[in-house]
């Protein structure tokens, strides 16, 4: 494959980036009539990341003969890019002197995100077509914690000591071998005697100085270090938070052992985005499109489980008023709204106290302001809609009593309903349960619950 790429300008096209039916349809095409020169050649302009996008896209049956069509071409950064869903599938397709060539020009962090997932049998193929020294380090990165900064980390590092001057370094430079240097860097990490780093120097200044100027007068002023066991959503965090572009990563003796980059840093910001999504919809962490009907319904059976008992809650609860619901059949028509108001609400201070937990803003300084907040936007939401509904219960059954029910359970559940959205998750991460995975349904049975009692049992005690 082509070291460059065409990448089309966007423009003001909402579907900027998304590959062309057309051309989906033009490589399937050459596919179907295993035309392997007219296959690189519409394959040839794309990019390793749309490559991935269409190989996640089209059925496994077309994926695998594609892949065995274009193996020659096949490389490392489309496996890095391919979803975790099916990277696995397309490793058993690619033949093993394909995958190995594919592997050898990945940088070592590359590489363990690649294999980390995988079975021992995949995981093995893959370390044997690695070169020794790549291998070990590769399996000392595999020794860390899964989601720890060890595992996140490149091994590939430019170090100089802090003696040196900027002569010297850019000599070491221009004589290093290909092997000796990663594919990308940013920084030169420098470092003492012990191998402990003191600070990083940019390659803009380094260019720009001269040569008999110390690189010790070059350090950036921000300068983190990422110990080795950091949880990899921390790590994301700093490099959000401190506007990182590398940061070193050190043993626990503070010496240097590796190196994070902020593509690793935004992939595992986005992954968080990405899960804590998909665990608010209670469809699982791991779901993506290119699952089976199966491994969907597997994920998703759990969660509607507990929405069903749930929703039995509720139901008990309005079972407790039956004979008021029998007697006053507008009841049954109005409670419904009171629920989804209070649901709906609950979501939007739920989905706001979550991502701030996510992103390290809601803290022990500011909870009880952040919650105050949203019980009073509650009770002002309460208040205002208690009105429309105070109005529409008199108009629609000429009630007066009605309206000034439904009216009153508006604004309660309102209230709780900001209460609930933000203080359960808040509770949750106290007790170290993610937020994002279970507050969802305590938040709805809470409204459904206190919405149904608040309207029922004011209508039982007001209008019978």
């Amino acid at each position: 494959m082509s070291d460059q790429t065409d990448v089309p300008d966007p423009g003001q096209d909402e579907n900027a980036y998304v590959l062309e039916r057309k051309d989906v349809s033009a490589i399937l095409y050459a596919v179907d009539i295993e035309d392997r020169d007219q296959l690189t050649k519409l394959m040839e302009p794309l990019h390793a990341a749309d490559i991935a996008d269409l190989l996640e896209q089209i059925n496994a049956f077309d994926r695998s003969r594609l892949i065995r069509l274009y193996d020659r071409e096949f490389d490392g950064d489309i496996l890095s890019e391919l979803d975790e869903s099916i990277r696995e599938e397309v490793i058993a397709v690619l033949k093993p002197a394909v995958l190995a060539e594919a592997v050898r020009d990945l940088d070592s962090d590359d590489v363990v995100d690649l294999i980390e997932d995988l079975d021992d049998a995949q995981q093995e193929k893959i370390l044997e077509a690695l070169e020794d020294t790549d291998r070990a380090l590769v399996e000392q990165s595999l020794a860390f914690p899964e989601y720890s900064a060890g595992r996140l980390m490149q091994r590939e590092v430019v170090m100089a000591p802090e003696h040196w001057t900027v002569g010297e370094a850019i000599d070491r430079l221009r004589n290093a071998t290909e092997d000796e240097l990663p594919t990308q860097f940013y920084h030169i990490v420098l470092v003492d005697p012990r191998l402990h780093p003191v600070g990083n120097i940019t390659l803009g200044k380094l260019m720009r100085s001269r040569r008999e100027v110390p690189l010790a007068d070059l350090v950036e002023e921000t300068f983190q270090v990422i110990p080795a066991s950091q949880d990899e959503s921390d790590v994301a965090y700093a490099f959000n938070q401190y506007h990182l572009i590398s940061a070193p990563v050190v043993d626990d003796e503070g010496r240097l052992i590796g190196l994070i980059t902020i593509d690793d840093a935004m992939a595992v910001l986005d992954e968080e985005h990405e899960e804590d999504i998909l665990r608010l919809a209670g469809v699982g962490e791991e779901s993506a499109l290119s699952d089976s009907v199966r491994e969907t319904t597997k994920r998703r059976i759990p969660w509607l489980a507990v929405n069903l008992v749930t929703s039995i809650l509720a139901s008990l609860v309005i079972a407790q008023f039956e004979a008021a619901i029998a007697q006053i059949v507008a009841l049954a028509v109005l409670m419904p709204i009171v629920a989804s108001m209070g649901g709906n609400a609950g979501t939007q201070s739920l989905t706001v106290a979550t991502r701030a937990l996510a992103t390290k803003d809601l803290t022990g300084a500011n909870v009880w302001r952040v919650i105050r907040r949203e019980v009073l936007v509650g009770l002002i939401n309460g208040v205002v809609f208690a009105v429309v509904m105070g109005i529409v219960g008199i108009l629609w059954f000429g009630s007066p009593a009605l309206g000034y029910v439904i009216a009153a359970a508006m604004v309660v559940n309102m209230v709780v309903a900001g209460l609930a959205g933000t203080g359960i998750p808040i509770v949750l991460d106290r007790i170290g349960i993610d937020p994002a995975l279970a507050s969802g349904a305590f938040v709805t049975t809470v409204t459904d619950v206190v919405g149904f009692f608040a309207f029922l049992g004011l209508a039982a005690l007001v209008l019978l």
